[in-house]
């Protein structure tokens, strides 16, 4: 029997020649990831372990980006925590304000993932990673603590759901809208703890950005990761970001699959997921009414990437947001914000009416930069629309592409770029 490309990433790092579906492993890991929420739980517990230091100082990365720069006292002494543990164990991938960004854009930026690594990290959304031919997965806090105390973690190998992308995307058709319409066809829980394989001619047609968001909300599927194959525009990502070694591993062809899926992408509208489950989905032709907006949020790990911006701009061009309207952009890295500047992305973002943020995870997960109040609507373009996701519980999350977002921003309502 064959195995998925997931799972000959996992039984290389267990040492053995072939694993299967349901078997449990101990894998050896490349990089262990926490943030500024879940990395002081996992230091708490490594004091209980007494162990001495951490297994690698170059394979642990720690970046602070959900309350920063810190909003309270709280999220203050969230950061100082994991600060001094990086001091402390001389950290080298401990990324501060001024070079932090949003842990999911900023890690591949930096070259720290890449194929054929076997990443864990304390944010569900870990699962980015395999955009690159990773496989990549969000953990609990005191499996972190103990991967950065022994470089290994405990896996239950996955099966697999195949997605075959064919065809071309139309114009304002992006990464985003491709993973909204597959929960919306599966499920939240329609890939639960499988590995999302996806596969086909119509990769070639996704941007690495595009690739990055599908398999960043893998996990809104339900899914222990999502991963694409290493090809020329990956091996291109990869040599342009990083000095590390990496491995490209490919699917058996009589590997097992639990479901395979064929998407055409020439045939996918721009999709919107309506409150509160990102598989309430619905294409953009399918909304009828007029939904009215309060606040537009483009950024997260999801979409707030260089392209995303682009996108975002060229439809905010010589454009103004409409009156009351409330648009924030969160550029996802320093890199991305500093390159936003200099293409002039920001200065159309503000002379269009909205306001650029710092790097941060921001309103995604109702930190800060953007809460809703009682009844207030937002289009945003994070990963996650439950109740209270973003502010008050009697508030509404729609979660839509740049391109929609932007859109709606100018006309009040969700709207697409072709309906302005």
């Amino acid at each position: 029997m064959g195995m998925t490309m997931t799972q000959k990433i996992l039984a290389a790092h267990a040492g053995l020649d072939h694993v299967e579906a349901g078997q449990l492993i101990e894998a050896d890991l490349d990089l262990v990831l926490g943030n500024d929420i879940t990395s002081p739980v996992a230091i708490k517990e490594m004091e209980k372990m007494n162990v001495d230091g951490v297994f690698h100082k170059d394979k642990i990365a720690l970046v602070p980006d959900h309350f920063v720069p810190n909003k309270d006292i709280k999220s203050a002494e969230h950061c100082k925590c994991v600060r001094e543990f990086a001091r402390r164990n001389e950290i080298t991938n401990y990324f501060e304000v001024g070079e932090m960004g949003i842990e999911h854009a900023l890690l591949p930026e930096k070259g720290l993932t890449v194929a054929g690594d076997v990443i864990i990290g304390a944010d569900s959304h870990t699962c980015t990673y395999g955009a690159l031919g990773a496989f990549s997965t969000g953990v609990g806090s005191t499996d972190i603590a103990a991967g950065m105390a022994t470089g290994k973690a405990w896996f239950k190998v996955p099966s697999a759901i195949k997605f075959n992308l064919t065809g071309k995307p139309s114009e304002w058709v992006s990464g985003k809208d491709v993973i909204l319409h597959i929960i919306g066809m599966i499920g939240v829980d329609g890939a639960l703890y499988k590995s999302m394989e996806f596969v086909g001619d119509g990769i070639q047609n996704l941007s690495m950005d595009d690739r990055f968001t599908i398999a960043n909300m893998a996990i809104e599927a339900g899914g222990k990761n999502g991963i694409f194959p290493v090809d020329d525009l990956a091996v291109a990502y990869m040599k342009e970001h990083s000095a590390k070694e990496y491995t490209i591993y490919e699917a058996d062809d009589d590997a097992v699959y639990d479901e395979e899926y064929t998407i055409d992408l020439s045939a996918l509208k721009p999709t919107v997921a309506f409150p509160h489950l990102p598989e309430n989905t619905k294409s953009i032709d399918e909304i009828g009414e007029d939904i009215k907006i309060d606040q537009v949020v483009i950024g997260s790990c999801t979409n707030g990437r260089l392209d995303d911006l682009r996108i975002a701009a060229k439809v905010l061009k010589d454009r103004h947001v409409a009156p009351g309207m409330r648009c924030i952009v969160i550029p996802a890295t320093q890199s991305i914000y500093l390159q936003a500047m200099e293409e002039g992305l920001l200065k159309i973002f503000i002379e269009a009416g909205a306001v650029v943020s710092t790097p941060t995870c921001g309103p995604c997960l109702g930190g800060y930069m953007g809460i809703l109040a009682e009844g207030e609507r937002c289009v945003s373009t994070t990963n996650r629309n439950f109740v209270g996701r973003m502010g008050h519980v009697n508030s509404e999350i729609y979660l839509a592409s740049p391109a929609v977002a932007a859109a709606s921003a100018v006309s009040g309502k969700i709207s697409c770029p072709c309906m302005l």
